[in-house]
């Protein structure tokens, strides 16, 4: 994660781990995210709680098992009760139940090879991406994953387009 640290420490910037399995890598993202919303915003309750939903907004995981799933959604909710309780010893229950809601969306039982949820009747894995509107307004925008990845061939296209001097290195 120093590779790209930068990236760690803005509260919006979206990351993604395809086989998430119980949130290892995820888990120290949100960390880093709570670190810079707490340094940021700890003077302000309302403050903490809308950029804390903003950073755990930002992050997706895929996993093909179950129980890894849930175990990546319980640990990155503890992640941010703890901060969250340790900073307010008045904290609110509609925050906890936004951040349940949010990590529901953004870690999915799926395949991310497949690009499919898992279980019967597989549909298309759908990531919802937030953004914060005004206040403590989230906007939701719901896209399919297959329409997020780039096409099959698009290494191909890639080296085709370089060939024909389209594109430079």
């Amino acid at each position: 994660l120093d590779l790209v640290k930068d990236e760690t420490e803005r509260i919006d910037s979206l990351f993604l781990e395809p086989a998430c399995g119980n949130g290892n890598f995820l888990s120290v993202i949100l960390e880093r995210k709570l670190r810079v919303v707490e340094e940021r915003y700890r003077k302000s309750q309302s403050d903490y709680e809308r950029y804390a939903v903003l950073a755990v907004s930002s992050i997706y995981g895929i996993d093909i098992l179950p129980m890894n799933v849930q175990d990546c959604r319980q640990r990155l909710f503890d992640i941010y009760d703890m901060a969250y309780t340790r900073l307010f010893k008045k904290s609110k229950d509609k925050s906890r139940a936004a951040i349940r809601f949010i990590l529901d969306l953004n870690i999915i039982h799926g395949n991310a090879l497949t690009l499919q949820m898992e279980g019967e009747n597989p549909k298309p894995i759908v990531f919802s991406q937030w953004k914060l509107v005004s206040g403590s307004k989230f906007k939701r925008h719901d896209s399919a994953f297959h329409d997020l990845t780039p096409p099959e061939d698009a290494h191909e296209n890639n080296l085709f387009a370089e060939q024909r001097g389209i594109v430079d290195r």
